[in-house]
């Protein structure tokens, strides 16, 4: 019998973990039984939260990690791999913005900054796990993508952003579809807006007060409203789910126009 949301003993490895949503990812995982692997540039960040999970009594190990690298994307998945034989879900959580800018005001370097960081990696790094699972014969894996709300409703200045989750959004079904027969299962989970350093801009502006009352539950996310939703797609509790967009937003992309 399947326990639902049951991680216990599952290795987890996540991008972008040393802040915002990878790094409170990290803690809720590791704080049900898994090992998470945290994966970033800035390693003394998450030696820092590996410690800190660590005292806690979880599991947690530091790597480093550059998406747009491809050679740190297999040094990091083979030091995983060489360390605990199989990694049994990735989380593609990093992601980054250019700042309040429109498709014109937007410069060549912002939109491959943003698209190759947020896109381009997450395809490159579940190529390459799906390699690794084909090759180490796991079972099944399993692929999280952190995409947004703002893959299908945006405001202006979230040009490359909101085009790079949609991208994503899009990227998560057609992946379902062409994973499902290496019983590797995709989906995503999409945010709404939660006070992240990519959101700060927005969230503590002029416009924040009015902004948050187009949301049908008039708050902004907080980060414990992600756990039941990622604990669905991390475990066996959605066996069943591939190529599905999880939204956690407060009712924002229904909201009266």
């Amino acid at each position: 019998m399947i326990e639902p949301f049951d991680i216990e003993g599952k290795v987890i490895a996540i991008t972008g973990a040393s802040s915002g949503f990878g790094h409170h990812f990290a803690g809720t995982l590791a704080a049900k039984g898994a090992t998470t692997i945290l994966g970033a540039r800035r390693i003394d960040k998450l030696e820092r939260r590996v410690a800190e999970i660590t005292e806690q009594g979880g599991k947690a190990e530091a790597l480093p990690l550059d998406v747009n690298d491809s050679e740190s994307i297999n040094k990091f998945l083979d030091q995983a791999y060489k360390k605990h034989g199989r990694v049994d879900v990735l989380i593609n959580n990093a992601g980054v913005e250019a700042g309040a800018k429109t498709y014109q005001t937007t410069e060549e370097e912002d939109w491959d900054y943003v698209i190759d960081t947020n896109l381009k990696s997450a395809w490159m790094i579940s190529k390459r796990y799906t390699e690794r699972v084909l090759e180490h014969k796991q079972q099944s894996g399993n692929i999280i993508m952190v995409s947004s709300i703002t893959d299908s409703r945006t405001i202006k200045g979230q040009f490359s952003y909101a085009v790079s989750k949609g991208g994503m959004t899009r990227m998560t079904e057609v992946m379902a579809l062409e994973a499902a027969k290496f019983n590797i299962r995709v989906n995503a989970l999409a945010p709404g807006y939660f006070l992240t350093d990519l959101s700060r801009l927005l969230l503590e502006s002029d416009i924040a007060d009015e902004f948050i009352k187009g949301i049908p539950m008039r708050r902004t996310g907080e980060f414990p409203d992600l756990d039941g939703p990622l604990l669905l797609l991390a475990s066996d509790a959605s066996r069943y789910m591939t190529g599905s967009i999880l939204v956690v937003d407060g009712g924002h992309i229904c909201a009266s126009l």
